[in-house]
C-alpha cells in the first residue's frame, strides 16, 4: 500500500502549508465548529480536480504547463505561470515566516535567523537529494502533520455535536463569515498542487515506460489509473482531515474561550499554550517546521516545472543540477526570493492575502483548461475523464469560480 502512495500524498500534505495552517486556525477561532462543514463539501472537490491534473500528468508524460501550450496561445501560458510564480513566491514567504516564528517559540534564538536557516535548507534539499530520496524526504514529513490529530486527541470533543455542525451547515449572513469561507475553498484548492501532482505523474511515468508500451498495454494503463485514485484520495482525504483537525482544535480551545483574533500560525501556537498546556503548544508548533519543510519545496517545485514546460526546459527532480540548470535556478531563485521577503517592510501576512487573490485569479481558468484537456482524446486518448469526473471536476470550476466572484466583492 506504502508503495502505491506518493505524488497524491505529498500533494494532499503539502496544501496543509503553515499559511492554510493559519487560515484553518483562523476559521476555528472566529466561528467555532460553525466553519467545519466547508471541510467536509471541499474534499470531493479536491479529490476530483487533482485527479484530473494527475491522470494528464500521467497519460501524457508532461507536466501541466506543457499541456496548457498544446491548447492556449504560448504568451498566454506563459502569464499565467507567471502569475503562479508571483503567488508561489508570496506563499514561500508566509511559510518560512510562520516556520522561523514557530522555532523561535520553541527555542528561542533571533527574530529572522530561523528564517534563513529555513530557507538556506529548502534550497538545497531538492538540489542535492535524487528524486528517489527527496520523495521519501517529503513522504517522512507528512507524519509531522499527525501532531493534529494528537493536539485533538488531548482535548475534550463532543464528537456527536462536531458530526452535526460538519454534515449541517450553520450559515450566517455577516461578511466576514463568507469571506472565511472564500478563504477555506482558496487555501484547500490552489494551482500550485495542480502543477506539483501533473508534473510528478509525469516523471514517474517518463521513469517507468515508453509510450508504444502505453499504447500496447491497456491492462498496465488501468492498473496505474487505479493507482493515481487511490493516491489522490487518501492524499486529498488525509489534507483536510488535518485540517478539520487544526480548525476543531482552534474552535474548542481558542473560540470557546473568547479568543477569535487569530492571523498567524504563531498566534494560534502562543494562544493554546495557557488553554490547552506546554504539550499542545509544542505538537502544534512542531507541526508548523514540518508542514512548512513538506510545502516550501513543493511550491518551488510546482513553478520551476511550470516554467521549465513552457520554456521548453530539461525538468524533473531526477535529474542533476548540471542536466537541469534552469529548472534548478527557478526552483532555488522562488525559495530564496521568498525568504528575502522576510527582511523587506512587506508584510508576510499581507503578502500572503496576495497570493490568495493571484491563485483565486489563477486557478479557474487553469481548471476549465485542465477540464477541456480531459475530453480531449488527441491528448488523452482512449483514457478520457469518465462522466462522474466530469460532473465532478466541472462542479469544482464553478464553485472557485464563485468563490472569486465573492472575493472580490468582499474586498
Amino acid at each position: 500500500m506504502a508503495s502505491r502512495l506518493g505524488p497524491g500524498l505529498i500533494t494532499g500534505a503539502a496544501d496543509d502549508d503553515p499559511s492554510g495552517l493559519a487560515t484553518y486556525s483562523q476559521a476555528g477561532a472566529q466561528f467555532g465548529a460553525g466553519m467545519l462543514w466547508t471541510l467536509a463539501f471541499t474534499t470531493p472537490l479536491m479529490i476530483g480536480i487533482q485527479m484530473v491534473s494527475a491522470r494528464i500528468g500521467w497519460l501524457t508524460g508532461q507536466g501541466l504547463a506543457a499541456n496548457l501550450c498544446r491548447v492556449m496561445p504560448r504568451r498566454a501560458a506563459m502569464l499565467l505561470v507567471a502569475l503562479l510564480v508571483l503567488a508561489n513566491t508570496l506563499n514561500i514567504a508566509a511559510d518560512i515566516a510562520a516556520m522561523g516564528d514557530a522555532l523561535e517559540l520553541v527555542v528561542g534564538g533571533p527574530e529572522h535567523g530561523h528564517a534563513l536557516l529555513f530557507g538556506a535548507l529548502c534550497s538545497v534539499l531538492p538540489v542535492w537529494l535524487s528524486y528517489e530520496a527527496m520523495v521519501r524526504v517529503l513522504k517522512y514529513l507528512t507524519l509531522a502533520l499527525l501532531a493534529y490529530v494528537g493536539v485533538v486527541f488531548m482535548l475534550h470533543v463532543d464528537w456527536e455535536r462536531v458530526l452535526l455542525q460538519t454534515l449541517v451547515p450553520s450559515w450566517q449572513s455577516s461578511s466576514g463569515y463568507w469571506t472565511m469561507i472564500v478563504a477555506v475553498l482558496g487555501t484547500t484548492i490552489s494551482p500550485y498542487l495542480f502543477f506539483w501532482q501533473a508534473a510528478q505523474e509525469a516523471e514517474q511515468r517518463r521513469r517507468m515506460v515508453s509510450p508504444v508500451d502505453i499504447a500496447r498495454h491497456p491492462g498496465f494503463v488501468r492498473e496505474h489509473l487505479y493507482r493515481i485514485k487511490l493516491d489522490t484520495v487518501i492524499g486529498m482525504g488525509f489534507s483536510n482531515g488535518i485540517a478539520f483537525c487544526v480548525m476543531l482544535a482552534t474552535a474548542i480551545t481558542l473560540s470557546q474561550h473568547g479568543i477569535t483574533d487569530i492571523q498567524t500560525t504563531k498566534q494560534a501556537a502562543e494562544a493554546l499554550r495557557p488553554i490547552a498546556g506546554d504539550f499542545a503548544f509544542t505538537l502544534f508548533a512542531v507541526g508548523i517546521i514540518g508542514t512548512g519543510l513538506l510545502a516550501v519545496p513543493v511550491l518551488a517545485g510546482s513553478a520551476a516545472y511550470a516554467v521549465a514546460d513552457v520554456f521548453q526546459w530539461r525538468s524533473g527532480l531526477d535529474h542533476t543540477l548540471g542536466e537541469a540548470k534552469g529548472f534548478y535556478a527557478v526552483l532555488v531563485a522562488a525559495t530564496l526570493a521568498g525568504t528575502l521577503v522576510d527582511f523587506t517592510p512587506l508584510d508576510p501576512i499581507k503578502a500572503l492575502v496576495w497570493s490568495a487573490v493571484v491563485n483565486g485569479v489563477v486557478a479557474v481558468p487553469i481548471m476549465a483548461v485542465m477540464m477541456w484537456l480531459g475530453t480531449r482524446r488527441s491528448i488523452l486518448g482512449d483514457y478520457t475523464l469518465t462522466r462522474r469526473l466530469q460532473l465532478l471536476g466541472w462542479f469544482a470550476t464553478a464553485v472557485m469560480g464563485a468563490a472569486v466572484v465573492a472575493m472580490f466583492w468582499t474586498v
